[in-house]
């Protein structure tokens, strides 16, 4: 009998073995545990790489951003190289001795202004080198190392008043008074046209006994946009728009310098154009840059491309790409780019100035190439079924240190050589938790649409996907309208396939990454023939035999969200539909939203000129059509797409009609809700947009959606 006892406990315990040793499906909360990867940034000597390591903080209600260094020989463990909870931009000294950083501290319990702080790369605990008032923004490094520059938006009274008292009554004025037709930006707020950025400079410390006094170098009512220093560290060139109201017109810039020993600004050139992000060239003779051209007419869609541009009085660009009919330095939608601290990218020359590197997008992939300075050939680099969203390379070129995300991975850092062959994972901060769940990679589906042009989609699957069974279909619509899905990290997308859904999320035209031609063909047509597309897309893997034709759900956000209320307009097809952070009155949004429409891209004029194609375009005009139960997904601060020219308006109308309907609304959200907002309000989104699903589609009883919840 003890024998049979002991039998049995080693088999249970043999059987719990297996059973821990299994995979779970991903849930919503998992995103308490994602880590993110920001910022790299590589030392002088190539051997290190500093990041900024995000995650969620203890209340789960906003992120952590600290500052981590990793070895580029792939054989050590990332550490952690500074203490603070809201830590970012390393950027090394010339020399490699020291990192410089931006530290958010404290001020009774508040956040205090963003300060720039020096940590010793030889030891010791780093140390406060700026205390100027309303804080700095992108520290730069000369390259003698003799500087660093910043971005500073205080007044001569806010300096005035630097250090001083307040008087006794004194009061700041909450009153605002609007004279611009852009006043306000989505995520961050009211603008203040009296406090544009300017640059300034401040001689970098050796040690914590040294105060260096912070030098402004540029002042006036216009701000600077990107800069870069002269090789020889004597100018810092940037860019800017003399404009006080530019929407008037199409995207112009400016390029001027100034001495680093201060002096009035020499205008080098102006451009019909919007650039930034401006890389000097190795002889430190050319700049290089991504923009798009202006166009006349004006298109809803221009293509990014790579500029060269010679450093001389009223010189004009070049563009290098111009034969190359993709996306150059554009990007992937997903749901899992670090929320904070993320960093850009800059095209990086070649050591003989001879090429540049720079990504792409194409067909839903993010890779990078090699472009000829002079001839515009280009050479693709990297190639994959992935999204390389952040890349550096070794000051010598030979390396290339970059993050890559797939369908079943976050963004990690890694290492190889310059054409991405050899790469070492640097960084595994998400491995552990990844190793336990159950991810699979999505199906990429082709197909023609009604008029022959190819449509590409992603397919979903559930983990334990079985082709002889039915299941629901979510159609899940990215926003732009000119943006891409592809192969990148997106939570959303894992977590209702292992609720039990076949995700469908497609690229219908006036999507990115497909050439230019495909992008602008939703001019003055949007929405209308990229609805053609999606529906195509639902048939497509209906044909496909696994999916239950009377259980399809749809959902977007943002243009997303636009294209999901037009499609309830059109078809019964759909059981539940969740609209997110939409537009469904384009009128009310013109005259609302964070930035304009005064040039003719998506409308012909304004809403007053155009009457009949904002009206026919707005869902609200055809709301008596709407018979889909709807779910409203907004962001109370959200600037971008303002709830009462959206969700709101629908919300009411399909209540007057006794259409079910719940409108679900974020306290303090913006637009960018999904991706960087408050992580409980992520996970609570999802759980809505599921929960609306599960309701209508999976039968699923969800009280807290009824008029009278049962309790």
């Amino acid at each position: 009998m003890r024998k049979a006892v002991v039998r049995f406990v080693f088999v249970v315990a043999v059987l719990s073995i297996g059973i821990s040793a299994q995979k779970r499906n991903i849930t919503e909360k998992d995103l308490f545990d994602f880590v993110w990867v920001g910022d790299p940034q590589v030392s002088p000597d190539g051997s290190k790489v500093a990041f900024v390591r995000v995650n969620v903080n203890t209340k789960k209600d906003g992120y952590d951003t600290s500052i981590w260094a990793v070895s580029t020989s792939g054989n050590e463990e990332a550490y952690r190289l500074t203490s603070g909870m809201r830590d970012s931009s390393p950027r090394w000294s010339p020399d490699g001795r020291s990192l410089a950083f931006v530290r958010v501290g404290e001020r009774d319990g508040r956040p205090d202004a963003p300060q720039i702080f020096m940590l010793p790369m030889t030891g010791g605990e780093p140390w406060q080198v700026t205390t100027v008032t309303r804080g700095v923004g992108g520290p730069v490094w000369s390259p003698d190392g003799k500087w660093i520059a910043f971005s500073n938006n205080a007044t001569p009274d806010d300096l005035a008043k630097q250090g001083k008292p307040p008087a006794p009554d004194a009061r700041d004025s909450d009153v605002r008074v609007i004279t611009r037709a852009v006043y306000r930006s989505d995520g961050g707020g009211y603008l203040d046209p009296s406090r544009p950025g300017h640059l300034w400079v401040v001689a970098a410390p050796s040690n914590p006994g040294e105060k260096p006094s912070p030098k402004q170098l540029t002042s006036g009512q216009y701000g600077e946009g990107s800069f870069t220093w002269a090789n020889d560290s004597s100018r810092i060139y940037y860019t800017t728009d003399r404009d006080p109201e530019p929407y008037y017109d199409t995207p112009k810039t400016q390029i001027y310098s100034v001495a680093v020993s201060g002096g009035e600004p020499i205008l080098l050139t102006k451009l019909d154009m919007g650039a930034g992000g401006l890389t000097l060239s190795p002889d430190g003779r050319r700049f290089t840059f991504v923009s798009s051209a202006n166009t006349k007419p004006v298109k809803s869609y221009a293509q990014p491309d790579l500029w060269v541009m010679d450093i001389a009085p009223d010189a004009q660009p070049k563009n290098l790409t111009s034969g190359f009919d993709f996306d150059i330095g554009s990007g992937l939608t997903g749901d899992q780019a670090a929320p904070r601290a993320g960093g850009g990218n800059s095209p990086i020359w070649s050591n003989d100035g001879r090429s540049i590197i720079v990504s792409f997008t194409k067909e839903g992939r993010l890779n990078l190439a090699t472009v000829d300075s002079s001839s515009g050939a280009l050479k693709e680099l990297t190639v994959g079924d992935h999204a390389i969203t952040n890349y550096r390379t070794t000051v010598d070129r030979s390396k290339l240190i970059f993050v890559r995300s797939t369908p079943t991975r976050i963004g990690d850092l890694f290492v190889g050589n310059l054409d991405g062959t050899g790469a070492k994972q640097l960084t595994k901060f998400n491995d552990g938790l990844f190793a336990k769940l159950n991810l699979t990679e999505p199906d990429d589906v082709w197909y023609t649409s009604f008029d022959g042009k190819r449509v590409q989609t992603w397919v979903q699957k559930p983990p334990d996907f079985d082709p002889k069974k039915k299941y629901p279909l979510i159609l899940n619509i990215h926003g732009g309208p000119h943006a891409a899905y592809g192969y990148i990290f997106d939570h959303e997308f894992q977590w209702m396939a292992a609720k039990g859904y076949i995700v469908v999320y497609p690229n219908p035209r006036g999507s990115t990454s497909y050439g230019q031609d495909f992008g602008n063909i939703i001019q003055y047509a949007y929405p209308g023939d990229d609805h053609k597309d999606l529906m195509l897309a639902v048939d497509e893997v209906i044909k496909r035999g696994y999916v239950d034709e009377k259980k399809l759900g749809i959902t977007g956000g943002s243009g997303g969200g636009v294209l999901t209320n037009h499609a309830v307009t059109q078809t019964d097809r759909f059981a539940a539909a969740v609209s997110q952070r939409d537009i469904s009155d384009w009128a009310a949004w013109w005259y609302t939203a964070d930035f304009t429409q005064f040039q003719p891209s998506w409308f012909k004029g304004a809403p007053f000129e155009d009457v009949e194609g904002f009206r026919q375009r707005s869902a609200i005009t055809h709301v008596a059509k709407i018979k889909t139960p709807m779910m409203f997904i907004l962001g109370e601060a959200d600037y971008r797409t303002p709830a009462t020219a959206g969700g709101e308006e629908l919300f009411r109308a399909l209540k007057y009609r006794k259409i079910p309907t719940v409108m679900v609304r974020f306290p303090n959200e913006s637009h960018d809700l999904s991706r960087s907002g408050q992580p409980w309000h992520r996970i609570e989104r999802l759980q809505h947009i599921v929960g609306w699903f599960d309701k209508w589609l999976m039968e699923i009883a969800k009280p807290e959606y009824d008029v009278l919840p049962v309790k």
